[in-house]
């Protein structure tokens, strides 16, 4: 199930390199979930970049889902709040929301996104922005986990997103955007990390693991595979500490 820093991908905003350099980048910073767009590429293209991401992922044991009813060659797909009705019978199925009454339509789907949490350029004509009391409002009445979309580019927001009960947020232009996607992925992630992670009940006690301690960002050295295939290697910021994010 998608949770932590969920990237969605959108190759004509990634600042050099190429998209599977942005995605390899996430990845460093401690992302393990992409969604893939593109949805104005021939199929053809778009199946191959789908490989070429999953190969990137495994690496890292990371998940690919792709926008819309066709998996792609895989197995999980997030789909728009307008259909298809019922969803397929895929082993992951996402889909689009933005109110309640969309979160409404849902059956069998696995997970839900809910837009814009804040303002974002990225996703005209839905609005006004839900804010964090908005979002937490969804969460309570929804049926299956809520990722937070929209306008999430600073680890404060992260962590008012999880604070209202969101499973984990979907970022696009903050890493696609982003001169260091590695820096940015791992910035919000830590956010993330800190935000779910179980405070000290007293002094010296040990705290609980946390469920989501496996998305701690990690980072690739030197001749890694996943470094090897995306040219992705330059040295890469450590996980910020409790003493640090403020």
């Amino acid at each position: 199930m998608p949770s932590g820093v969920v990237v969605l991908t959108d190759r004509r905003l990634v600042a050099f390199g190429g998209l599977e350099r942005a995605v390899a980048g996430a990845l460093a910073g401690g992302v393990r979930w992409v969604v893939l767009r593109e949805k104005d590429l021939p199929r053809v293209e778009r199946a191959a970049l789908a490989a070429g991401l999953r190969a990137i992922l495994a690496d890292v044991g990371g998940s690919l889902v792709v926008a819309g009813p066709d998996p792609l060659g895989g197995d999980a797909v997030h789909l728009p709040a307008a259909g298809p009705y019922p969803p397929p019978t895929h082993r992951l199925v996402g889909r689009s929301c933005h109110d309640e009454i969309e979160l409404d339509r849902l059956t069998t789907e696995h997970y839900a996104t809910v837009s814009p949490v804040w303002p974002t350029p990225t996703k005209p004509g839905y609005g006004p922005p839900l804010g964090a009391d908005g979002l937490r409002r969804l969460v309570e009445s929804s049926s299956v986990p809520l990722l937070a979309l929209g306008g999430v580019e600073t680890p404060e927001q992260v962590t008012a997103c999880v604070e209202a009960g969101a499973a984990g947020v979907a970022v696009l232009g903050a890493i696609m955007r982003a001169q260091d996607p590695a820096e940015t992925a791992a910035a919000l992630t830590s956010a993330y990390v800190e935000a779910v992670t179980p405070k000290l009940a007293k002094p010296g006690a040990e705290s609980a693991r946390s469920p989501c301690a496996g998305l701690r960002p990690t980072v690739p050295t030197q001749g890694s595979s996943l470094t090897a295939r995306s040219g992705h290697g330059r040295p890469q910021p450590q996980t910020a500490t409790k003493e640090e994010e403020e």
